[in-house]
């Protein structure tokens, strides 16, 4: 069997992380690209950049949000390496679209309510509080990717992020053995 890769992508607090943490625990592949891919970039070039002092705290959200980039030369060198029957890519990258063709696939994790997403914000930032999305900046952000969906790709398969965590796991199995 030749060598599947695929991307787990939605908005902040839809559970990127918990999948991603849940498919090793099944024994998977898989790449937190958030920890391991993500720099500060422009999202036109790819080229690292340094983040600017912003007017305010909004801006620096907004800032933040469009030049999370992942390393395409990572992501490119993991497809590449046909040691492991199948990677997840797990995360968000305001450049996916440099390298989702490469792909076998994209799942979009879909949490339906506003008041979901701040819980489970709620419950990321109580856990770590320098974690995004506890600043009322953030969230407002967060509050408009969730109606836009602007910053997720268009052509996944939207999986129901509301249900406990095996469930979305296992839909997410599923489709990657059908």
């Amino acid at each position: 069997m030749g060598k599947r890769n695929y991307l787990i992508e939605g908005v902040s607090g839809t559970g990127k992380t918990s999948v991603a943490e849940e498919l090793q625990r099944r024994g998977y592949h898989v790449l937190h690209g958030d920890r391991e891919l993500k720099y500060r970039g422009d999202p036109k070039t790819g080229e690292p950049v340094n983040e600017p002092v912003h007017e305010s705290e909004r801006d620096k959200a907004v800032w933040q949000q469009e030049h999370h980039l992942w390393d395409i030369d990572k992501v490119k060198s993991v497809i590449s390496d046909h040691s492991k029957a199948i990677s997840f890519f797990c995360g968000g990258s305001r450049n996916f679209s440099k390298f989702i063709d490469l792909l076998d696939g994209v799942f979009v994790l879909e949490v339906y309510d506003l008041d979901t997403l701040y819980r489970r914000l709620d419950e990321r930032v109580g856990r770590d509080p320098t974690d995004w999305g506890g600043k009322p900046e953030e969230r407002e952000l967060v509050a408009r990717l969730h109606r836009t969906k602007e910053d997720i790709p268009s052509s996944g398969i939207v999986i129901d992020a509301t249900q406990p965590l095996v469930s979305v796991v296992d839909e997410i199995l599923n489709h990657v053995q059908a």
